[in-house]
């Protein structure tokens, strides 16, 4: 069971770096292309926002189904939906088309990996290993889906370098990139069909028990989705666009000198998830949370404030330590609960961060008309700080079970 665990690792992680691959591609080109071929602002809004809806709808399914139908199983029918998806982008340029199959598909046009199957694969991957590995393992995870989607956003030259080098005409180009895009979710599809009976919910579990979830873990989850919640609307306001457009308009940096800046960035994100599970064996999944968090919403808050490269240099700070939370936080709520309870868990945390991130995002443009330039810089960070002290005070006592000293443990048993 030990080797078929390690080799479901693997295919896990390879799925998953390429399917963050389509993410970062899907995240640059999607708009872009919609524009090219006709689509308003309103339309290209719309396939965008019924995609993020299919998404929602399918991880609330993952919640309730996912552990009855089979993990492995479920990850391929999310796979063969979302090829479904590109599909249609390379077939039809038809409104109507485009947005069934956007939702059927899934398709994910804002560059962040907030899929049904990711949040399953968080449920899964803490099963695989021992709970001393568990954050390892999440991080590790982390760190090739932040490096995929760095890739696959590269990868938006590539109609331009098809249409000049190949004589492609550039929408032909598109529908070539579309392919690929499919074609990376079919082979992940493939692979989910190697994993291990590992992957699954004990067997012992009777079929009751099996999605059925406590009255404490609903109230201890319930607790911590209110409190990511928060967290995500606050993080709706700091999107990479919005960021970016700050920089552009404040201090008149170029579309290539933000692309650099954002390259950077996204390395220090996957850098800062493996600082995260070493510096969590040391003070605990909770300390790391905050004690990394809370100071990068305050250096972001300190942006405005900057010159150029000042505000560079603390935004920097601040993107190496922003994402030290996401292994940390995946790794504590597969802490708090049993195996069988953990597609419930992270299915429903997962889709509560997804609304209030778009609720954030769809705020954010209003204060900055309304209010200040940089008032989404004040109120994300901002609310990201009460996030942080409010998540200390609730759950700073809660232990994952391999943080508590042995004595209790025994005593647990």
């Amino acid at each position: 069971m030990r080797a078929d665990s390690h080799r479901d690792q693997v295919v896990i992680n390879v799925a998953a770096f390429l399917r963050s691959l389509g993410v970062g591609l899907m995240g640059v080109v999607l708009g872009i292309y919609l524009s090219r071929i006709g689509f308003s602002a309103f339309r290209i809004g719309a396939v965008i926002a019924i995609g993020l809806a299919g998404s929602a709808v399918a991880t609330t399914v993952v919640g309730f189904a996912a552990d009855r139908v089979g993990r492995g199983r479920f990850l391929q029918i999310l796979s063969i939906l979302t090829t479904l998806g590109g599909l249609a982008l390379y077939a039809s340029p038809k409104l109507p088309l485009l947005l069934a199959m956007a939702f059927v598909g899934m398709l994910n046009g804002t560059g962040t990996e907030r899929s049904a199957t990711f949040a399953l694969e968080q449920a899964v991957i803490p099963g695989l290993g021992s709970d001393t590995r568990r954050t390892w393992n999440l991080a590790l995870y982390n760190v090739l889906i932040d490096g995929g989607g760095s890739v696959g956003a590269l990868g938006a030259g590539l109609p331009a370098f098809l249409q000049h080098q190949f004589n492609f005409s550039l929408l032909g180009a598109y529908r070539v990139l579309f392919l690929g895009y499919s074609g990376l979710y079919l082979s992940t599809a493939v692979l989910y069909s190697l994993l291990s009976p590992a992957v699954e919910v004990n067997k012992s579990s009777t079929l009751q028990q099996i999605g059925s979830v406590a009255p404490e873990t609903k109230r201890v989850i319930g607790k911590l989705t209110a409190l990511f919640s928060l967290d995500s609307f606050g993080g709706g306001f700091l999107t990479d666009a919005l960021v970016s457009y700050w920089f552009f308009r404040r201090f008149g940096l170029s579309e290539h000198d933000l692309g650099l800046v954002f390259f950077a960035v996204h390395v220090l994100n996957a850098l800062s998830h493996l600082g995260a599970a070493w510096l969590a064996r040391r003070i605990g999944l909770v300390n790391t949370m905050v004690f990394t968090h809370l100071p990068s919403s305050l250096f972001l808050m300190a942006v405005p404030f900057a010159s150029a490269k000042g505000a560079l240099v603390l935004f920097f700070a601040r993107e190496a330590l922003v994402e030290m939370d996401v292994p940390t936080r995946q790794s504590y709520v597969a802490a708090l609960v049993v195996p069988s309870e953990r597609s419930f868990a992270s299915a429903v945390t997962n889709v509560a961060r997804n609304v209030w991130w778009a609720i954030g995002s769809a705020t954010a443009g209003a204060l900055m008309q309304v209010f200040t330039f940089s008032a989404p810089l004040f109120v994300g960070g901002g609310t990201k700080v009460i996030y942080d002290l409010l998540l200390y005070k609730s759950f700073r006592h809660l232990k994952a079970p391999e943080e508590k000293p042995l004595s209790e443990k025994r005593t647990a048993c």
